[in-house]
């Protein structure tokens, strides 16, 4: 094996991207596997994929840790990430300070696209913020569904839309060229989710694993993870 395998939320893949290189320099090995919604992710866990270390939200993690398929005592926080709202890069940002102007941003798009609204935390949060402001039947039509936010982010950038809008977690914004990220939702629709570490009970590479791990939640990378969008710096358990 010349690799560490992770199942990982698509919030932490820019993070891991910026991380591979010094890991490769201290370990000798590549990072692989797969990032998509945190609920395939952990299914896949489940059904048995090879997997070292997992990146996903806190409560899916400890959910884990009960099924005693990660070691509780890894579990560590990497960081919150804020759900927000995207464009594409040369299109006029968006502002979304109040319940009102959301609403319009909402309506005024002729394209809207998120991912997985069943299985991504953000996917999942913007059907519910659809519905909050009453116009999930008014728009339903225009969402443009993925399986992941950083494919519904690519997507946008391609888009041939006249008015086409994101809204997806801010580290996949900031990890996908051609979209420029506008800013979170307004109190009261707002989401900041915590994503936590830990390695996986049937681990092949346990001691590269944790090496990982400490990478991920290190005080000297904290700068590092505020550039890929995690607004806390990560804290022990």
């Amino acid at each position: 094996m010349t690799s560490v395998n992770i199942l990982s939320g698509g919030a932490a893949q820019g993070l891991i991207k910026s991380l591979a290189p010094v890991y490769k320099s201290e370990t000798g090995l590549d990072i692989e596997g797969e990032f998509g919604a945190v609920g395939a992710m952990a299914e896949k866990l489940r059904t048995g994929r090879p997997t070292d270390i997992v990146i996903l939200t806190q409560a899916l993690v400890a959910a884990l840790a009960k099924e005693r398929l990660v070691e509780p005592s890894s579990i560590r926080n990497v960081g919150l990430v804020e759900t927000a709202l995207a464009v594409r890069a040369g299109d006029p940002k968006v502002s979304a300070p109040d319940r009102a102007i959301l609403r319009k941003n909402f309506l005024a798009a002729d394209a809207i696209y998120v991912p997985d609204t069943k299985a991504s935390t953000a996917g999942i949060h913007v059907n519910r913020v659809l519905e909050a402001l009453g116009i999930l039947g008014e728009v339903e039509s225009r969402l443009k569904i993925y399986p992941n936010g950083a494919t519904a982010m690519r997507h946008l950038a391609e888009s041939t839309a006249k008015h086409p809008l994101g809204c997806t977690q801010a580290t996949e914004i900031n990890n996908a060229p051609g979209v420029v990220l506008c800013g979170a939702l307004p109190p009261g629709y707002d989401l900041a989710t915590m994503y936590t570490a830990a390695i996986a009970t049937r681990a092949g590479r346990p001691h590269e694993a944790q090496t990982l791990l400490d990478l991920l939640v290190s005080p000297e990378r904290g700068e590092l993870r505020a550039r890929a969008g995690f607004l806390k710096a990560a804290a022990a358990e």
